[in-house]
């Protein structure tokens, strides 16, 4: 049985990928995820902030003293005494790359356009297979428009293109207004692979102590219904490699983006909450439903329950509201 997939023309022992997350933060627990047979490993993302912090801090020891006597060359700090994200990402980058055979995919995470994009640059420099563009973008401003939102994306895609010979894939919010026509600008505009759907992250509030706070809340099996939906939609209409992410947590949930027209499953929370191992398991389970409905390979399953190859295509727009509605009385 044959279960290797090609994603943005990197081929793939199987559809198995983990998506950016604190596992990859260790050598260690990447090398446990490919042992376990996970395909490809995103990187946690660079931010952005990140990058900008850096250059703030060299440009404030290269200012110090310059209207001192020479020696004072002599103080300025160890490159370790500044370096706050950047060039640790790209070290241990060049380390994961060192120690395992699998794809590494880095994660770049910005919401304008600047100097912090020649990033990209320096990641595929450092042995990235490809790069993964996470875009976290809120417009809270009023005057800022959806065509103004839609054109951030499509400008910080272009620049980001323009650094690197890799494959780029953009990570998606769910939020735009007409996801189909913004897939397909992103495709046209050079994106190798589209991935759906970034979770934002929401705050939440401490009602003792009268704060905002972060929650992070891992995906739920139910997170996936949104991505099955939109992949099955686009599946043929972008030529753009399709991932699915978010709720990705059995072999059952597995199958089902295969089938939809997903080139990849993408999964964080499984693997936070089991282990790395529990991937030789998920694989297991695929492998056994595929033999059990007599699937050769993981292409044939590929698109065979889109919107344009399932007996009803209409299940996956409005046409079948109140007959899922019906269904709950």
């Amino acid at each position: 049985m044959d279960l290797s997939t090609d994603y943005m023309g990197l081929h793939l022992r199987n559809p198995l990928v983990a998506s950016a997350s604190p596992l990859s933060r260790q050598v260690d627990r990447v090398k446990e995820m490919e042992d376990a047979g996970i395909s490809a490993v995103v990187m946690f993302s660079l931010f952005e902030e990140e990058i900008r912090h850096e250059a703030l801090q060299l440009n404030h020891y290269l200012e110090t003293g310059t209207h001192s006597f020479a020696e004072a060359l002599d103080y300025f700090p160890d490159h370790a005494d500044y370096e706050v994200g950047p060039e640790a990402y790209l070290e241990h980058l060049r380390r994961l790359k060192e120690a395992v055979d699998i794809p590494i995919i880095g994660s770049l995470n910005g919401t304008s356009i600047g100097g912090w994009m020649e990033y990209a640059h320096k990641i595929e420099e450092a042995g990235a297979d490809a790069l993964e563009l996470n875009i976290y973008h809120i417009p809270t401003e009023t005057t800022t428009t959806g065509p103004d939102v839609e054109q951030l994306y499509l400008d910080i895609l272009r620049e980001v293109k323009r650094h690197v010979n890799i494959p780029v894939a953009v990570k998606l919010s769910p939020y735009f207004s007409a996801m189909a026509h913004m897939a397909q600008q992103l495709d046209w505009n050079g994106a190798d692979a589209l991935v759906l759907f970034n979770r934002f992250y929401q705050p939440d509030i401490d009602l003792e102590n009268l704060r905002v706070f972060p929650h992070v809340l891992l995906s739920t099996p139910q997170d996936l219904r949104l991505p099955l939906r939109w992949i099955a939609i686009l599946y043929g209409q972008v030529s753009a490699d399709l991932a699915a992410t978010s709720g990705i947590h059995t072999a059952e949930d597995v199958i089902k983006v295969l089938m939809v027209g997903a080139k990849v499953a993408m999964m964080t929370s499984i693997l936070l909450k089991n282990g790395p191992g529990h991937a030789k398991q998920l694989l297991s389970q695929v492998g056994t439903w595929m033999e059990e409905h007599e699937y050769e390979s993981v292409h044939q399953l590929q698109g065979s329950m889109s919107q344009r190859h399932c007996a009803n295509p209409t299940a996956f727009e409005r046409a079948n509201y109140l007959k899922a509605l019906s269904t709950y009385l």
